[in-house]
């Protein structure tokens, strides 16, 4: 759809509302002045009806671990600009998002003209508003053909995914700014170390689900990143990253291309701990898939804290947020150090986040979270981005709608944006700069 002048007001309208922040609030900081402030979301989480998705037909299963289905998700498909109009007015520069492989190749090897223009209008506007657009080609959700035949572990996996790089990037590749080929491209193995603690039945859920897919589908092996085996696709999604840079670098458009990681900080509790174990097991080969790239993409929300028997519970009287886990900003601070220690190549805050109904939990979460990166800046790290997640209330995979990440809330019914407190707090902390 194109974008409209209707849109534009009606994002412009939003971003009248928003008014000064809070007095008193805001804490001064001095960032670099080529510092990128930002927020990000996936194409599956927010655009809506993405039938062609794995996602999505897991979601619809009998047998489904989703809470509920992502249906219209925020409408982001066909209200961008207003989207991108409010994180304008809060004084961002980069927004984060993606483009939806289901869509741009719903069967094998035919890639839609339709869909590559609709992402060129998403980009151009995203421009048009002052965003330096930094663009995800795959948010954990593959076409559905992909998933039927094996998805990530099918051997030829790596060289369909490269050929889709290869194609969204000839058309989108003068407009972008920055890229990662993955969202979190070690997810997989996020995932393997939570297994470490997941009941059997938390198991056997996923198991069913992912069986009733294949017999839904008649595919021999169906298979979905989250619900994978993550030692059988590590080495194919390794493989995958690397083609796809070499795909996407081709251009056209000369930008840096990264890779994007989740870095919760791994902490030991007690004698013989064994965070060794799971710090290698989290992050594997993907250190070496960064020195091989542009940037990492640093992506914290907690900390894992490990013990003798592997991750244990948070600290007796720990603040917990709305998804379950401990309130642990300093957790971004660990993951910036961490990267600084492992790779020379510049460090981006890709991902930072609360789920909470509070929104001055949010509030604490913006000011502690961005406290941490200037004390690394003053380190002499090279830290070049804060992008929250997320500018908007989305549907969170398993969760469904009941976690509220967003500096917006989005009425279910209607779409309409409400920036919260939270988002004037944020517009404070950038104009402080």
């Amino acid at each position: 759809m194109n974008t409209t002048r209707r849109q534009v007001l009606a994002g412009l309208t939003l971003a009248a509302t928003l008014g000064p922040s809070p007095a008193g609030a805001v804490p001064r900081r001095l960032m670099p002045k080529d510092f990128l402030w930002g927020s990000a979301i996936s194409a599956h989480q927010s655009e809506g009806n993405n039938t062609n998705s794995d996602s999505w037909l897991l979601e619809h299963l009998p047998e489904t671990v989703f809470k509920e289905p992502s249906g219209s998700a925020c409408d982001s498909y066909n209200r961008y600009a207003q989207d991108f109009a409010i994180a304008r007015s809060l004084g961002l520069n980069c927004y984060r998002f993606g483009i939806e492989w289901a869509r741009i190749e719903p069967e094998e090897g035919r890639f839609s003209q339709t869909e590559l223009d609709h992402y060129v209008q998403v980009l151009a506007s995203c421009r048009a508003h002052g965003l330096l657009p930094i663009v995800t080609y795959n948010h954990f959700t593959v076409p559905l053909w992909f998933a039927q035949r094996g998805g990530w572990e099918a051997a030829d996996s790596p060289d369909l995914f490269a050929r889709f790089c290869e194609h969204a990037t000839r058309a989108l590749g003068d407009q972008i700014g920055m890229a990662s080929p993955f969202n979190e491209a070690n997810i997989h193995l996020l995932v393997k170390v939570f297994r470490m603690t997941a009941t059997p039945e938390h198991r056997a859920r996923r198991v069913a689900m992912i069986a009733a897919a294949a017999r839904k589908t008649n595919a021999p092996r169906f298979s979905s990143i989250l619900f994978a085996e993550p030692d059988r696709i590590e080495p194919n999604l390794l493989a995958a990253h690397a083609k796809a840079y070499q795909a996407i670098k081709a251009g056209p458009g000369d930008f840096p291309v990264g890779v994007t990681l989740t870095t919760q900080a791994v902490e030991a509790v007690g004698e013989n701990s064994l965070a060794p174990l799971v710090e290698a097991t989290l992050y594997g080969g993907w250190w070496d898939a960064v020195n091989q790239s542009d940037f990492v993409g640093v992506q914290a929300y907690t900390r894992i804290r490990v013990d003798a028997k592997g991750p244990t519970g948070a600290p007796a009287g720990a603040e917990m947020t709305a998804a379950g886990y401990e309130y642990y900003p300093q957790a971004l601070g660990s993951v910036i150090r961490l990267a600084a220690a492992k790779t020379r190549k510049p460090i981006y805050v890709t991902e930072s986040g609360i789920a909470t109904d509070d929104d001055t939990r949010r509030v604490a979460w913006l000011n502690d979270s961005v406290a941490e990166v200037e004390k690394c800046l003053h380190e002499g790290i090279d830290v070049r981005s804060y992008i929250y997640w997320s500018l908007l209330d989305n549907f969170e995979w398993t969760q469904g709608y009941s976690q509220h990440f967003g500096l917006v809330a989005v009425d279910r019914t209607s779409f309409i944006r409400t920036p919260k407190p939270s988002a004037r707090h944020l517009a404070g902390l950038i104009r402080g700069n």
